[in-house]
C-alpha cells in the first residue's frame, strides 16, 4: 500500500498541442515526491495521430528529458533506439510509428522537465504522455504542467490525467497566459479559458477568471492563485477515473499557454 500519498493519486498524464519552433515547442514538467526512485515512460506521439482524425500531425517528434538543473537526462528520436525499448514494448507502451519517441527512465525524487520538438524544425500537432510504472511505491508523480501554443479547433491545448483507484483526489488545475510574458515568453496568450471533462465527455468545470471559481478562497490559501486575474483555475475533488482538460483562448484568441495540475 502507498505510504506517502493522499487517498487519491494522479497517474498517466498526457497533453496534445501544436509544436512549432522557439518558444512554441511543447514543454512539460513534473515532480516526483517521496522516498524512492520511480520508473517512468515518456512518449511523444505524432504521425499516428493522423489515423485518429487529427489534421497536421507532427511527422517526426523528438523527446528530451531534463533534471532540475537543466542537465539532459535522456533524449530520443525514434523509440526503438531507446535503451528501454524492450521494456516499453513489454508494458504495452510501444508507439505505433517507428518515428515516434519514447524514453524509459528510473528517476529519483525531484523536479523534471521535458520537451517535444520536430525533427529538422518540423511543425504539427503532437501528443506528449507520461506513464507511472511504479504506482505502488513510496513516491508519487505530482505537480504536472505543460506549456504550448494554444490555437483554435484542433490546435487548442488538450491534456488528460487519470486518478488512481485509491479514493478521491483533491486537485487544482490552472491555465496561465498573460503572466508568462513577464517570464520572457514571446506570444503569451492574453485570456485563457479552462474546461474540464469527465471520461464521458461531460463538462464538470469551466473557468475563465480564477476568482470566479467556487474554490477561489482555497486556491489562494494554498498559494496557488494565478498571478493574473484573467488566468483560470479550478479546485476539484475527483473520484477515480479519466479526465480531460482543454485550454482555449477567450473569443478565439491564440498564444502560448501553460496548463498545470
Amino acid at each position: 500500500e502507498l505510504l506517502y500519498t493522499t487517498p487519491g493519486q494522479t497517474l498517466n498524464i498526457s497533453v496534445r498541442g501544436f509544436v512549432s519552433n522557439g518558444d512554441n515547442i511543447l514543454v512539460g514538467g513534473f515532480i516526483i515526491t517521496g522516498f524512492e526512485s520511480k520508473d517512468i515512460v515518456l512518449r511523444a506521439i505524432g504521425p499516428s495521430l493522423s489515423s485518429a482524425g487529427v489534421s497536421d500531425a507532427l511527422a517526426d517528434p523528438i523527446l528530451t528529458l531534463y533534471d532540475s538543473s537543466g542537465a539532459q537526462v535522456a533524449t530520443n528520436d525514434d523509440w526503438q533506439a531507446d535503451s528501454g525499448a524492450a521494456e516499453i514494448t513489454a508494458q504495452g507502451l510501444a508507439p505505433v510509428e517507428a518515428t515516434e519517441s519514447a524514453i524509459l527512465a528510473r528517476l529519483a525524487p525531484g523536479a523534471y522537465t521535458f520537451s517535444v520538438s520536430g525533427k529538422d524544425a518540423g511543425t504539427g500537432v503532437a501528443l506528449a504522455e507520461g506513464y507511472d510504472l511504479s504506482a505502488n511505491s513510496n513516491s508519487i508523480l505530482s505537480n504536472m504542467s505543460t506549456r504550448g501554443f494554444v490555437g483554435t479547433e484542433d490546435d487548442v491545448l488538450i491534456s488528460g490525467f487519470i486518478v488512481g483507484e485509491r479514493g478521491d483526489a483533491t486537485l487544482v488545475v490552472r491555465a496561465l497566459g498573460p503572466s508568462l510574458a513577464a517570464l520572457g515568453v514571446n506570444g503569451a496568450m492574453g485570456d485563457p479559458m479552462l474546461t474540464i471533462y469527465d471520461v464521458n465527455g461531460a463538462v464538470i468545470s469551466v473557468n475563465d477568471n480564477w476568482e470566479d471559481d467556487p474554490g477561489a478562497d482555497s486556491i489562494a490559501a494554498h498559494e496557488l492563485a494565478p498571478p493574473d486575474t484573467l488566468e483560470s483555475a479550478a479546485l476539484l475533488q475527483l473520484p477515480p477515473g479519466q479526465y480531460t482538460t482543454v485550454v482555449s483562448g477567450v473569443g478565439g484568441t491564440t498564444g502560448v499557454g501553460l496548463v498545470e495540475l
